[in-house]
């Protein structure tokens, strides 16, 4: 009887045994699924640009160059939303855990229209022309952050892309789905057949490029090969400025060899916040993070966890959610230049931050006035790389020509697209002035656990949309307990510039009619530009998402 009493207890012993390790098998296998990487990684808008990131770090370069060599050949796969027409902003994480902010975002024009502003939409649309035409600083960005960061030579930084932009490549999905896209609307010959930027994207025929076809930018690459030679100095002051300022003259602009030769970047530390036990560093107004910032802080105060993600609590989050958004909305007029307008360090501010939490009520929504708001254009652009290095250094880079192709003014002697980013002060702001940079939702953020044992590297481009797809991914991986793969792919909701929520395709329908029963007031809108890659590291597991909306996948060792 002892015998069978201890066999038994042996057995059962062994069974526990068997589970207990059965589990941790589990919990390793899901680990190791989701610990893509276990040195670095670079989350760009495409493998192909992600692989030369990551190339770019296996030949001993830096963070910043990875993101820099990254980021030109995204210029090439998603010319319809950056380039060297355009203006970064990066937020630097160096080894002691300091973050610096070097930003090359636009900047008005010398002689900017004293009318400009008159020109605005009033609904939304793609501001296309010449008079929309900021000072384009993006390759002064990259000068500076490789200057102050960088491992590698200049050159190298540019040899993939050269060769790419030379050789050809497939057209990129997303280019393709865009291009089908415009050519069912009227926005066809504004954007491409008016614009000479049939040239690249239309054969013979003036048929548009599809998928199979080769896409080449002869000119532009001998634009990056004469910049990769010479600096950034041959775009600001030599032969490629000058063509590049006889060909925007050409259509009327404003735009002088001045300004480019004037155009300054600008450094600073990075505004810091601390939200539970996280870190958050991101970029001064006029970018998007305090805005950002702002929600995030708002949201922390209900004490959020895995289980305000489920049953009645989901629904509670999600319109808590949704008013935090329509406050920050009114709050997006006083996100202006600090160089030319009083600084808006309140948003930050704890006890402000108190005051809107207690304004938020459970049981219903506000109409527009309550919040403040003062009703602006939305607007859709813009590319994200997130780097992390093995040396735990890392790179949150946001980089836009701002509406979809930007002013749709294209130079044929440089190969150049160049931005509209002065659309960006249409409905928030009275008078602009020249040197100004204008406001916008870019917020390349790096959020940091207190112990240093988490980091999250994250962006976001899609325009006004930035602001909810990056809030969103960022509850969803820190406190909603998601993976980041889970934590990007969610669908989202975007509340835009007069407090209407749009949900993506595919959004949980029994939350839509709750919030509708709340009072919000929910349109069709069929267009989600929302993209955001992001890296978290924790422990020696990386983690590295490109969002797979844009076709994006990320790279890594």
């Amino acid at each position: 009887m002892g015998k069978s009493q201890s066999r038994r207890c042996c057995l059962c012993v062994l069974a526990l045994l068997c589970s207990v390790a059965i589990i941790c098998i589990c919990i390793i296998l899901a680990t190791k699924q989701r610990c893509a990487f276990t040195n670095a990684a670079v989350a760009a808008d495409s493998l192909m640009c992600s692989d030369i990131g990551r190339d770019m770090l296996l030949q001993g370069g830096s963070a910043v160059d990875a993101a820099i060599a990254a980021l030109l050949c995204t210029g090439l796969v998603n010319p319809q939303s950056m380039g060297l027409g355009g203006g970064a902003i990066f937020t630097i994480m160096d080894k002691t855990g300091k973050v610096k902010i070097i930003s090359s975002r636009e900047t008005v024009p010398k002689n900017v229209r004293a009318d400009l502003l008159n020109k605005c939409s009033k609904k939304m649309a793609f501001e296309t022309g010449s008079h929309w035409i900021g000072v384009p600083g993006e390759i002064r960005g990259y000068e500076r952050a490789h200057q102050l960061y960088g491992k590698l030579p200049w050159a190298k930084l540019f040899e993939p892309s050269i060769k790419i932009a030379r050789e050809g490549f497939p057209m990129p999905v997303f280019l393709c789905r865009f291009l089908q896209m415009i050519n069912r609307t009227t926005f066809r010959e504004q954007l491409i057949f008016g614009s000479g930027l049939c040239e690249l994207f239309c054969h013979k025929n003036k048929t548009f490029f599809g998928p199979g076809d080769i896409l080449k930018f002869p000119r532009l690459a001998e634009t990056m090969e004469t910049i990769a030679k010479e600096g950034a100095d041959a775009f600001y002051t030599g032969k490629i400025g000058k063509d590049l300022i006889q060909d925007v003259q050409a259509r009327n602009g404003t735009l002088s060899l001045e300004d480019l030769s004037t155009f300054k970047v600008r450094e600073s530390d990075a505004w810091t916040v601390q939200i539970g036990d996280y870190k958050m560093h991101f970029p001064p107004p006029p970018a998007g993070g305090a805005i950002l910032s702002f929600i995030l802080k708002l949201m922390h105060e209900f004490g959020l966890s895995q289980a305000s993600n489920h049953g009645d609590q989901k629904t509670l989050t999600l319109h808590r959610f949704l008013e935090a958004v329509k406050f920050a909305n009114g709050q997006k007029r006083n996100l202006k230049d600090p160089l030319f307008n009083p600084n808006m360090t309140h948003i930050t501010d704890e006890k402000f931050i108190q005051l809107i939490r207690a304004l938020i009520t459970d049981g219903h929504t506000h109409n527009l006035s309550y919040y403040n708001i003062a009703p602006s254009v939305d607007h859709f652009g813009t590319t994200h790389v997130s780097v992390m290095a093995a040396d735990g250094t890392a790179v949150s880079v946001t980089s836009t020509i701002n509406h979809m192709f930007g002013s749709a003014v294209y130079s044929p002697k440089t190969g150049v697209i160049l931005n509209n980013e002065l659309a960006d002060f249409c409905g928030r702001a009275d008078n602009i002035n020249p040197g100004e940079q204008p406001p916008s939702s870019m917020a390349p953020t790096i959020l940091q656990s207190v112990s240093q044992q988490k980091t999250l590297v994250i962006g976001g481009s899609g325009g006004s949309m930035i602001t909810a797809a990056m809030a969103l991914s960022i509850m969803n991986h820190l406190w909603f307990g998601m993976n980041l793969d889970e934590s990007i792919a969610a669908k989202i909701v975007f509340v835009d510039a007069n407090n209407n929520l749009n949900f993506e395709k595919g959004f949980n329908e029994s939350l839509i009619k709750a919030m509708k029963a709340f009072g919000h007031k929910v349109e069709d809108n069929p267009y989600f530009f929302n993209v955001v890659n992001g890296i978290s590291k924790e422990g020696q597991c990386i983690s590295a998402v490109s969002d797979a909306r844009k076709n994006g996948r990320s790279a890594g060792y």
